[in-house]
């Protein structure tokens, strides 16, 4: 169940971007788990992946063919194909050999990704014999067929679209995004893919994501598992009249706060689709020396299962943010500093339970499905914010059912 109102947007097709989705039957067969997306010639990529270790086959091969000008990729959903060796790798290959195959090019210009079960080999016979039809449907306009495509435990297909105007010219962007549970980016298992049509070098673009990217998806935390098979992919077609964008320009930098706002978007939609999620809770740790100790604190909060829970019971047991804050490891943390509000209601202040505050008031605020927990550190001027979710028992039952 999602938190809040959320409705699929209208998605604008990005010229040079295309997309074809089919089913291959790799985990289920009532939709599609195929998803193919084909860039024109001049179009740049970047990617950001998991910091994982036992980072999925599909991972290691993008990673190696991103700098080969890559132009297609290939998405599976049903199956990470991570965990699985030596096997794994070869049909990470294979399947962009086959794609490779069908569009006449080179297999490192494909890029492959693979959501779903870890552990079990992937079928790839299945997702071969289904690839001249993906590649058979691609449209420009296919962005909601795609971004159902990419789903495993999602309750909801996540999307953005906009039309932006830099210098008097108009582009797009446009993105979809999936992820529900095992959810901690450091680059969560989320894959994110960007489109626009403007043009710009790799570099610059790759730049552009990593900065993106590090405000929004690794931002986001459900459970604290960073999944083996992370990625988000920014795809610029080169289509636009708008001139090239260039490094430290006007131009750049409202392009760059657009890519922003799409990634912010997709990743809260994650969020808001969090595995048993009843409630989006936003953290804002401000007055820290730097933003890594900020972020600290909010993920500590965030990781707690004793505070998500209590957001799930709607219980303002306001101690358990307390005791977080405490153990989150900040060096020379001085508590009588602190101050921790539950959205406009101060819950500690000076490092005890706030004068004013009142249980009726924190019980306000908690039977909210939107909460803000906001902690003051008192140490600096540099603030960060992590979103994340309550536990519930369907968190539990949907795990605990996952591959059955």
């Amino acid at each position: 169940m999602a938190v809040g109102n959320v409705k699929f947007p209208v998605m604008h097709a990005v010229p040079g971007i295309q997309l074809g989705t089919t089913n291959a039957g790799i985990k289920q067969t009532e939709r599609d788990d195929i998803l193919w997306v084909e860039m024109h010639g001049q179009a740049t990529c970047a990617a950001v992946f998991t910091q994982n270790a036992f980072c999925a086959a599909p991972v290691v091969v993008a990673r190696e063919n991103l700098q080969k000008n890559p132009k297609y990729l290939l998405i599976n959903s049903g199956n990470a194909n991570a965990g699985t060796g030596e096997q794994g790798m070869q049909d990470a290959l294979a399947s962009c050999i086959a794609v490779a195959d069908l569009a006449q090019q080179k297999p490192e210009q494909v890029l492959p990704f693979s959501t779903g079960v870890i552990g079990e080999r992937l079928p790839i016979d299945k997702l071969i014999a289904a690839l001249p039809t993906a590649q058979k449907n691609k449209q420009e306009g296919n962005w909601h067929k795609a971004a159902h495509a990419i789903m495993t435990t999602d309750t909801f297909a996540k999307g953005y679209s906009k039309k932006v105007e830099i210098a008097g010219h108009s582009i797009t962007i446009t993105g979809i995004s999936k992820g529900a549970g095992m959810i901690q980016p450091n680059m969560a298992t989320m894959l994110g893919y960007i489109a626009t049509d403007v043009v710009i070098s790799q570099e610059n673009l790759q730049k552009c994501l990593s900065e993106a990217v590090d405000q929004s998806f690794n931002r986001i935390t459900v459970d604290g598992d960073t999944s083996t098979n992370d990625a988000c992919v920014l795809m610029a077609s080169g289509q636009s009249q708008l001139p090239e964008l260039q490094e430290n320009t006007k131009k750049m930098r409202a392009f760059q706060q657009a890519i922003n706002e799409a990634s912010m978007h997709l990743a809260e939609a994650i969020i808001r689709d969090g595995e048993g999620a009843t409630k989006l809770i936003k953290i804002q740790v401000k007055q820290a020396i730097n933003a890594s100790e900020a972020v600290q604190v909010a993920k500590t909060i965030a990781h707690s299962p004793l505070v998500k829970t209590a957001f799930f019971a709607s219980d303002p047991n306001w101690g358990r943010i307390l005791a977080a804050v405490g153990r989150a490891g900040v060096h020379q943390l001085d508590v009588n500093k602190i101050s921790i509000y539950l959205g406009d209601v101060c819950i500690v202040e000076r490092g005890a339970c706030a004068a004013s505050y009142t249980e009726e008031a924190g019980q306000r605020i908690m039977n909210q499905e939107e909460i803000d927990v906001i902690v003051h550190l008192g140490r600096g001027d540099v603030s960060q914010q992590v979103l994340t979710c309550d536990f519930s028992y369907d968190y539990v039952r949907i795990n605990a059912e996952y591959r059955t």
